[in-house]
């Protein structure tokens, strides 16, 4: 019997620039076509972080040029990088299920995810966005009045707020289309970050971590998966050591114990354990997946990636 499933895609899988990106959505086609093909009901959603940040700083230095123009919300940043991923993945995602025959209705949804205006994450910036720089490029990026921070040994890159998600705008519509069979892309980029104010929804600056929005996505859909795509095929203990150790599977218990122990990065496991964890906390029979693109499909069989579960 075929799994609901919510597949979260990160924003790095996915290119550096357009080129890349159309070239990457073609081999995430084809994993996620292997999982419709075997009749489970999938939803994707999806990253932006270097996405995000090159449309933004594109915006910055439009606005320097032209004082006509407006000044750059970051909110609306994350809609237009939500808006042209979804495009390729979409269209990438068509064509390779029309290349196996297989008749499936696809619908990406422009999402805003509601987030609370004094969550403490606007008062600490975390998310890091954009291109990683040189020291000597993150000193300039920080004479400029950005955040800058080092990415886990892999260079440098500015940070934003990353509040935590508390509901969905369009999860009514979102769940009807995938109650009939649609394959649904959404809350792209993490979503666009809204706040509730004077009854309407209003865009504030922040970029909302994807692997949190997609655990709220799973949540309220009530999925049986949460498929977490990375880097690695499994999560380590231990991580670059002589004693890492790789694990096939992790109780919520044993996560929040190697958590306190301080065994995931910040800027790159930790926030895909704790949204696992808060996925299965939230869902008993529901189960977390953390693996490689390549791996999702022996990863649901349990052939491979590490699960997370009650």
């Amino acid at each position: 019997m075929g799994k609901k499933i919510v597949i979260a895609l990160g924003g790095n899988a996915l290119g550096k620039n357009l080129e890349e990106q159309r070239k990457a959505v073609k081999i995430t086609a084809s994993a996620i076509a292997d999982l419709v093909g075997q009749g489970h009901e999938v939803i994707v959603s999806h990253g932006n972080g270097p996405q995000v940040g090159m449309i933004h700083n594109a915006l910055i230095l439009w606005q320097k040029n032209d004082k006509t123009a407006s000044i750059p919300q970051l909110d609306v940043s994350v809609a237009m990088s939500q808006g042209y991923i979804g495009f390729d993945l979409e269209c990438a995602i068509r064509a390779e299920l029309e290349s196996r025959n297989i008749k499936k209705d696809i619908a990406t949804i422009l999402t805003q995810v509601i987030v609370d205006k004094d969550d403490p994450a606007f008062s600490n910036p975390t998310k890091p966005i954009g291109s990683f720089m040189t020291k000597e490029e993150a000193e300039e990026a920080k004479k400029r009045g950005l955040n800058v921070i080092e990415d886990a040994g892999r260079g440098y890159r500015q940070v934003v707020a990353s509040p935590r998600p508390i509901g969905i705008a369009e999860i009514d519509s979102i769940k009807t289309l995938f109650e009939n069979h649609h394959l649904v892309i959404a809350c792209g980029g993490g979503g666009i970050p809204v706040i509730k104010k004077e009854g309407m929804l209003c865009g504030i600056p922040a970029v909302i971590d994807k692997d949190f929005a997609s655990s709220t996505l799973a949540k309220l859909l009530g999925a049986d998966y949460l498929i977490i795509l990375t880097a690695v095929e499994k999560v380590a203990i231990n991580f670059n050591k002589e004693n890492q150790k790789w694990l096939s599977s992790l109780t919520v218990d044993e996560a929040k114990k190697y958590i306190k122990e301080g065994h995931f990065a910040s800027g790159s496991m930790l926030p895909k354990i704790e949204a696992g964890i808060d996925f299965v906390e939230a869902n008993p029979k529901g189960q977390t997946l953390i693996t490689l693109l390549e791996k999702a499909r022996d990863g649901i069989e349990g052939k491979s990636g590490t699960i997370i579960k009650n």
